[in-house]
């Protein structure tokens, strides 16, 4: 009852990557009526063309066997190690044929459903498939019921194909009792072939039932609940809290390395509380001054304190320190448009040679 309820709130078409996931898992759709059908076909194909002709190729070595036991010497074991091994090859001869075809129309079946592949927990052992309730659910299930309701099917279908064409081989068969016995293999294999192909015509149409159903109940089977489909997004996207965090820590670390890199800086531009921009010019180093920090409100407030404890410049110019904020990004060289006040400030410093800070209107 409680797995009927879960099946009743997965309401939700499966995404992408459940469908994948199923598929990398092993659970992919499989119709058995059409390896069912496949066997049949390959039946046919064998009576059609050829059963006569390994008949024919292995009737010359029977009946010398038959007709003169005794020129098949069985005096010692190795007499009948090679009696053992003509008639192993002669049927060999006959099977091997019949087997590849078998094979053949098999894995056809299996690789137009499905893409080969090979995946390792579906023969690891799994105790729910031993296991009686399981197994009662796998019954009496919708699963089970449809498998019960195929099986009635294909019965129905199969006596009523063979009771028409013994029905319409009837006269071909009291015939038989006046011809010749040599006729009579090449008649029971001319009816054998009729009933197959009728059988393989009848369950075209279950076969195409069942490979239409096993999609659909694959897919019915990986629907998915609301709550399912926002955990999945939740994992593949990221906790939201988790990256609120993630990026709160990323800041605390860039502000760690901003505030350590200002201790080398050449001189800070600062509007009084709300900015300040941390510059390096070395022309040995850089074409243009580089920006180790900028900050605003309290991390500017301690840009400033970094700078007045190990003696570097601070500028007030609040229009600047304003452009600079909003223009400049740290680890880069200033833009273009800002080489000359910032040069003009530099030249005021080295002219100046003042350790005490500055305002600069």
């Amino acid at each position: 009852m409680a797995e009927s309820s879960d099946q009743e709130s997965k309401t939700e078409e499966p995404t992408e990557k459940k469908v994948r996931d199923a598929l990398e898992q092993g659970k992919i759709p499989v119709s058995r009526e059409a390896s069912i059908f496949a066997s049949m076909a390959a039946l046919m194909v064998i009576q059609a063309f050829l059963i006569s002709q390994g008949v024919q190729q292995l009737t010359p070595t029977l009946t010398s066997f038959l007709d003169d036991p005794e020129g098949f010497p069985l005096s010692t074991g190795a007499d009948a190690q090679n009696l053992l091994t003509v008639v192993g090859l002669q049927a060999l001869r006959f099977l091997v044929p019949l087997v590849v075809i078998m094979a053949v129309f098999g894995l056809a079946a299996s690789l137009l459903q499905n893409a080969p592949r090979l995946v390792l927990e579906r023969i690891q052992p799994d105790l729910s498939r031993i296991s009686p309730v399981q197994g009662w659910s796998r019954l009496f299930g919708t699963q089970g019921l449809v498998e019960f309701a195929k099986s009635l099917f294909k019965l129905a279908a199969v006596s009523v194909v063979v009771g028409v064409v013994l029905r319409a081989s009837e006269a071909r068969a009291f015939e038989a009792m006046y011809t010749d016995p040599v006729a009579l293999p090449e008649m029971i294999l001319s009816i054998a072939m009729r009933i197959v192909s009728a059988i393989c015509i009848a369950t075209i149409v279950l076969v195409a039932i069942d490979l239409a159903w096993s999609r659909f109940h694959w897919r019915r089977e990986l629907r998915m609940t609301r709550q399912e489909i926002k955990d999945e997004h939740k994992q593949a996207e990221g906790d939201p809290l988790i990256k609120a965090r993630l990026r709160s820590l990323a800041r605390d670390r860039s502000r760690q390395r901003m505030i350590a890199s200002a201790s080398r800086a050449t001189l800070v531009i600062a509007n009084p509380t709300h900015f300040a921009i941390a510059l390096r010019y070395h022309r040995e180093e850089n074409p243009a001054p580089l920006v180790l920090a900028k900050g605003m409100d309290a991390l500017a407030l301690k840009i400033r304190e970094v700078a007045e404890e190990n003696r570097i410049p601070v500028i007030e110019n609040k229009a600047l320190a304003r452009a600079l904020y909003e223009a400049v990004q740290v680890d880069q060289v200033i833009p273009a448009e800002f080489f000359r006040p910032v040069a003009e400030i530099i030249y005021f410093l080295q002219s100046k040679q003042s350790p005490r800070p500055e305002k600069v209107q």
